[in-house]
Formats: C-alpha cells, structure tokens, sequence
C-alpha cells in the first residue's frame, strides 16, 4: 500500500442540493415513544483525503478518452453565478486589502502578458535564476522543462488569436526560456557523473 495521499474529485454543483436536502422539513413522528433519529451530518463537497488503494487502472475508452470521465459542464446560468459570486468576493478581497494598505491603489488586471510573464519567470526560477549571492542554486530542471512546453502549447493554442505585440512578446519569451534551458542542459551533461556509491 502507497503512503502517497490520493485525492478525488467532487462536483461542487451538488452542494446546492445536499444543502437543500439537509434544511427540507422531516416528516412529524407517529408517536411520542418513538426515539427521533438525528440527521446523518452532510458531507462537504471539495477534496477528500482517500486512504484505500485505488484499483488498477483501467483500460482508456474508445477514442483515447479516459476510463473515468469528466463531470458534465456547468450551464450558462451555473457559470454566470459562479462568475458573480466570484467577483464579488474578489471586490471583498480587494477592499481588504485596501483597508490594510491605504496607500496602496488598485491592483492591475490580469492580462495575457502576465500570464506569459508568470510562466516565464517560474522557468527561470526552477533554472536557478534569482538565487543570491554565496547561495547554491537549486534547479528544478524538469520543473523547466515542463514550464517551459506549458509556453509552447500556449504559443500553438493562441496561433491567429494574438495581436502582433502579444505574439512578438509570447514568441521572444519562449526563445529566451528554450536558450536558458539549452545551456543549463549543456552544462550539466558536460559534468562527469558523480562516482557510484562506496559499498562495505
């Protein structure tokens, strides 16, 4: 058995109707004798800790989909609500933040170039950018790798959505990251391999 904790998970859509389900009126009891029986407690939707070993994996379905499908998509009126609620806690948050920090204005929107630019610097980051003077810096370089192919799919999704200045930036952005990855691998592969481990 792996102690590696795994996860499921829940549809939070349901929750509205365990909720619903949980405040309904029970149905009056036939006499006064009767022990009256306390409601099971509902359970809360989001990520359980499963402590079992899952069964083996089944084989992908037809078509390369997986064997464990995905919940149906919210509606229009699902994703309008949870976009409204969203916002407005968003606006609670900002409001907080404001009233912490008065001095400090709104904070910028989010926009494709920060996206790109967050991608970017955890590339850099997993590649031992930024670590300070006298410090060993720690590569994470399959971290990078992986990072970095995240700005390459990103670069073919958006092929023909971009403007010439998000294109330019997002392309030159990947050029860059791929240049740092290519001389990180350079030199790690031109190091010899640590000698084997002395046995007793």
């Amino acid at each position: 058995m792996s102690d590696t904790p795994k996860f499921e998970v829940i549809d939070r859509r349901k929750r509205k109707l365990e909720e619903e389900a949980a405040q309904a009126p029970s149905a009056p009891a036939e006499s006064e004798s009767t022990p009256v029986q306390q409601p099971e407690p509902v359970s809360q939707p989001g990520p359980r800790l499963v402590v079992s070993e899952p069964e083996p994996a089944a084989e992908p379905a037809a078509g390369g989909q997986d064997a464990y499908p995905m919940p149906a998509a919210p509606t229009v009126e699902e994703s309008r609500e949870q976009k409204s609620a969203y916002d407005a806690s968003a606006e609670r948050l900002e409001d907080l933040i404001r009233a912490q920090n008065p001095g400090a204005g709104p904070q910028p929107p989010v926009t494709f170039e920060s996206l790109v630019q967050q991608l970017y610097l955890s590339a850099m980051i997993q590649m031992g950018a930024g670590t300070r003077e006298g410090e060993r810096p720690r590569v994470d370089i399959v971290g990078a790798r992986q990072t970095i192919d995240l700005l390459g799919i990103l670069s073919e999704k958006t092929k023909g959505n971009l403007n010439e200045q998000e294109d330019r930036m997002l392309q030159t952005v990947l050029f860059e990251a791929r240049m740092a990855f290519l001389e990180l691998t350079s030199m790690i592969t031109l190091q010899p391999p640590p000698p084997p481990p002395v046995t007793k």
